[in-house]
């Protein structure tokens, strides 16, 4: 990877770190997929002036419309409503070691749905992680009740989704720019989440009258959903889904430091080792020795 690519992965785990702290405040006014709709529309805007300064055309009629809905459900409404209703019930830190697994879902989707190349190494790495989501599951054992079953299923949920998204924007997604791509998505997002919040929800404007409703939405709307995505999708242009989605490997540590910060949230000797069994499940499944034994299964299968 260049220095480039490294440099994007790290700026998007930093912001997107900050995005599981801006749900947890948002959780206040809001209901998920209320979340959801504001984030998108949020985001939306911001690409859309970005698009307008760089005097990008939209070409929205050249979209492949199946692909672009596919990404925009799979990546933007339902793993965001899952992560937000998620966040009722778990810290803002667990979630996004959570959701930290979706690299380890997006190997398994690609070698079930998409017939990608898989090693002995990527599958010891995989099983190095799940060890410590093991870890993670058993975070508190005392508040282990049924509500907190159901936010750890729903970050699962999110996981795969995101996998099943970064999979089929690689294959199907790949004519199209960054800006493009995000701009489709969060356009799609928008409009799904915002069908289900008006039809499950109290839709109300009246929260973004509060200074900290509206900087969270700006924070999680304009960096976390616009620019976010943007950078997000240049990864997965630059590299492989599995490489891209290592961005959540490093959202944890900052999440747990703005948790932390911002939120009065302890970092407990659990939380750390499970993290801990996830970093090095994603070191061995994607040393150089792995990816080079990859690029040559897939050589072979060409």
């Amino acid at each position: 990877m260049t220095p480039m690519y490294w440099a994007v992965l790290m700026i998007l785990s930093l912001i997107w770190g900050g995005s599981f702290y801006f749900i947890k405040v948002l959780l206040n006014a809001f209901e998920p997929w209320t979340i959801t709709f504001f984030r998108c529309l949020f985001g939306l805007v911001t690409i859309i002036i970005i698009m307008m300064i760089l005097k990008i055309p939209f070409k929205a009629g050249k979209f492949p419309l199946k692909s672009m809905i596919a990404v925009s459900l799979f990546n933007t409404a339902i793993p965001w409503m899952f992560i937000a209703y998620s966040e009722q019930q778990i810290s803002s830190g667990l979630a996004s070691i959570l959701n930290a697994t979706t690299p380890i879902w997006t190997i398994l989707v690609g070698l079930i749905f998409f017939k990608a190349a898989t090693t002995k190494q990527q599958w010891i790495g995989i099983l190095v992680a799940f060890i410590g989501l093991i870890i993670l599951l058993n975070v508190d054992t005392g508040s282990m009740m049924e509500g907190n079953l159901q936010a750890f299923g729903a970050m699962m949920l999110a996981a795969i989704s995101y996998a099943f998204a970064s999979q089929i924007s690689k294959h199907g997604l790949g004519d199209l720019s960054v800006y493009h791509i995000a701009l489709g998505t969060l356009l799609g997002g928008m409009m799904g989440s915002g069908i289900m919040a008006f039809l499950f929800e109290e839709v109300s404007v009246l929260p973004l009258a509060n200074k900290e409703i509206l900087r969270s939405l700006i924070g999680i709307g304009v960096f976390g959903s616009g620019i976010a995505n943007i950078l997000f999708y240049y990864l997965i242009k630059h590299g492989k889904p599995e490489t891209a989605e290592m961005v959540t490997y490093l959202i944890p540590a900052s999440a747990l430091i703005w948790g932390a910060l911002l939120l009065d949230e302890h970092i407990t000797v659990r939380l750390i080792t499970g993290l801990l069994f996830i970093l090095a499940g994603i070191l061995v499944s994607e040393s150089k020795l792995s990816l080079k034994k990859q690029k040559t299964a897939e050589e072979l299968q060409q």
